[in-house]
């Protein structure tokens, strides 16, 4: 019989899953250096907005939105394991927020 995985105390969740997205960004995009992910927090729902430099968002939507519905379907997995609402939003900007 399998045990069900158990996160250490500290771990975080919410930033392992903006790590998550902002790795399989990268992966994707031509400029890495323009990729930055922010988490909203909103109860039992975290929105997780990615922002890409204009050129890549293409990359990141893909053809008829097939890889934001993947990242979108991975989310959702890691969701149910811990017991945590994830959303995804691409955000287009020409310019990404200052730090």
């Amino acid at each position: 019989m399998t045990q069900a995985t158990q996160f250490p105390a500290g771990d975080n969740p919410v930033k392992n899953m903006t790590d998550l997205v902002a790795e399989i960004a990268r992966a994707l995009v031509d400029d890495q250096d323009s990729v930055s992910v922010e988490a909203v927090e909103d109860g039992e729902c975290t929105a997780i907005r990615l922002r890409v430099a204009a050129s890549d968002v293409g990359k990141v939507i893909g053809k008829q939105g097939r890889t934001a519905r993947s990242m979108r379907t991975i989310l959702s997995a890691a969701s149910m394991k811990l017991k945590h609402r994830f959303s995804l939003d691409i955000v287009e900007e020409d310019h990404p927020p200052a730090p």
